[in-house]
């Protein structure tokens, strides 16, 4: 795992790969749990008996689950030890191409796309792909905004 504590290492870092997350397995169990939390249950997350006559052969995790995973997954990649508060800012360039099928295993790989002056400090760009086990396509790519307050 990488650790960045000053501001001009994370700035020489723009452009470079940081590293591979560790594998997690997506479980019934916490697809139901954040169907919960967002009152999303659409039977393709939640009803295992209907999803399994679906199209994907049984329940698949939200893609909006699939893109929240991304701060537990940077956890074994890196982090930012920098003084000042961070803030999550926003999302740019979302997209699921591949849904992620309950029982799967998925993991994210991390790149530093950008750091750039704004009038509250610095807004960092880190890049994501979320690959699953075993499959050519992503289930996520997204890059991550976070706001490095002064």
């Amino acid at each position: 795992m990488r650790t960045f504590t000053d501001l001009d290492e994370l700035a020489a870092a723009v452009g470079e790969e940081l590293g591979t997350s560790e594998w997690f397995e997506v479980t019934q169990e916490r697809v139901d749990q954040f169907a919960d939390a967002t009152d999303d249950h659409q039977w393709i997350h939640v009803d295992q008996e209907r999803a399994a006559q679906g199209p994907f052969g049984g329940t698949i995790a939200h893609g909006y689950m699939t893109v929240s995973l991304i701060p537990a997954l940077s956890q074994s990649i890196f982090s930012v030890e920098t003084d000042g508060p961070r803030l999550n800012y926003g999302l740019n360039k979302v997209r699921f191409p591949n849904p992620v099928k309950v029982g799967s295993r998925v993991r994210a790989h991390a790149t530093l796309a950008e750091l750039a002056d704004v009038p509250a400090g610095k807004q960092l760009v880190v890049r994501y792909t979320i690959e699953i086990e075993g499959e050519d396509k992503p289930a996520c790519v997204a890059e991550t905004v976070v706001l490095l307050l002064g």
